[in-house]
């Protein structure tokens, strides 16, 4: 039960740092100085696109992203089933 719960969170947190991410961000939890005082870790998340400014992959930030989160999730279940298996 304990092991599921910490797959759970650690799945949860995952999914808020892909989210933070993506240019899907909505939230303003910190000030505009960035997370714990790191100016590339701004409010308004967007990483992906941030990084990829000015280069010639910026317009497709959005299938990069896609293609980026299903190879971490399938990683991920990966290594859940290899650690899992009975």
């Amino acid at each position: 039960m304990i092991r599921r719960l910490l797959w759970l969170l650690l799945i949860a947190l995952l999914a808020g740092v892909l989210l933070y991410v993506s240019r899907f961000w909505g939230f303003q939890f910190w000030g505009r100085e960035g997370l714990f005082g790191i100016s590339t870790l701004r409010p308004q998340g967007g990483l992906l696109s941030q990084a990829l400014r000015g280069t010639p992959l910026a317009p497709f930030e959005l299938l990069i992203w896609v293609v980026g989160v299903f190879l971490i999730l399938t990683g991920l279940q990966n290594i859940y089933d290899r650690l899992t298996r009975k």
